[in-house]
Parts: C-alpha cells; structure tokens; sequence
C-alpha cells in the first residue's frame, strides 16, 4: 500500500508540474526595448508585451521616442542587440542576425505571406514618437519566438527583397530580447 501511495503521489506531482509548465508557458512575457547604435544597447525606448492568444501571437507596444512614421518591425534569428559588422562598417543591432525564417524561406512577403516567420505588421510611430498598439501575429506561439530579437528599422516596409536590404526598411534602431525561458530577461549587450 505504500508503495501506491508513494506513486500515486509522484504520478499527482508529475501532472501538477506538467499543468504548471503549460500555465507558465501561457503567461505573458514583456521584453524591454532599447534604442542601438554602433556603439552598443542604449536607453529604454518602451516594452513590448507578448501575449499567447487563441488567434496566434498579440504583441502589445508601450513604445515612445521613436521617430514618427511607418517603421520595419522583425524577429531576428539571435538573442543580442549588439553591434557588428556589416559590409565592412560597424553597424546596430548586427549581432540579431537575420530574420527568424526557420523554414528556410529565403523570402521576405509579410506576415502570413510564406515567407519568414520574422516578418511583422508594420510598427506605425505617431507624430509624438508614441506607439502604443496591439498586434497580432497568427500562426505564432510563445515558444516559437523565444531566444529571438525584436528590431525595429529606421523606416517603412515593402514586404519585400527589393530595394535591398529588405524592402528598403534600413537600418536598425531599436531591439529588444525575448527570454528563451518566459523569465527574467538577459540581453547580450
């Protein structure tokens, strides 16, 4: 007897613990966004709320001090805002790599388009420099886009490969990191 008791007790725990990784994996995740430069990760420039919702992803931005305007707004490959080099010239946010396409898509069409999976919506700036929206993302889940950057360019978005780089959205100006574990966030700066 126990001995049942003893498994029947793990066997309680073990299903506890697997309902609470599903809640944990459901729970809200805010990534803190900082303004780059060349140089490096600078001040705050607002958050963006990740949200699990039934129709995908909902990112919520508390952003300020952008410039006013249509801006590209991805998911890169790498957890680091850092800077790097780029055709021979140190440059921002580098280090992000390119956008998240984890099926090799090769393509840059837009959210929903088929190609990368990094392509969002575009983060439309007011004329104070606020952008605080809700987007959704469909097809996206939490665990899809942890370990990931999320970099805002300089300018607007064609959802396409031409003018290069990237539909003419330019350069990166803003990046924050998602946690790869929904904890505590540690940027590589």
């Amino acid at each position: 007897m126990r001995e049942f008791l003893a498994f029947a007790a793990g066997a309680l725990l073990a299903c506890s613990a697997a309902g609470g990784a599903d809640k944990a994996a459901s729970m809200p995740v805010t990534v803190t966004i900082n303004f780059i430069d060349a140089t490096g990760v600078g001040k705050v420039a607002g958050t963006i709320t990740l949200r699990e919702t039934s129709e995908g992803l909902e990112l919520e931005t508390r952003l300020n001090s952008l410039p006013p305007g249509e801006h590209g707004f991805h998911l890169h490959q790498n957890p680091s805002c850092a800077p790097g080099e780029d055709d021979g010239k140190r440059a921002p946010g580098i280090a992000a790599g390119g956008h998240y396409d984890p099926h090799a898509t090769k393509a840059h069409k837009g959210p929903g388009g088929g190609g990368h999976l990094g392509d969002l919506p575009k983060l439309v700036v007011d004329s104070k420099g606020i952008a605080n929206v809700k987007l959704k993302i469909a097809g996206l889940k939490l665990d899809d886009v942890a370990g990931r950057a999320i970099m805002i360019h300089e300018g607007g978005d064609n959802y396409s490969d031409s003018p290069q780089p990237l539909g003419g959205g330019g350069g990166r100006i803003a990046c924050g990191v998602i946690p790869d574990t929904h904890g505590t966030e540690k940027p590589t700066r």
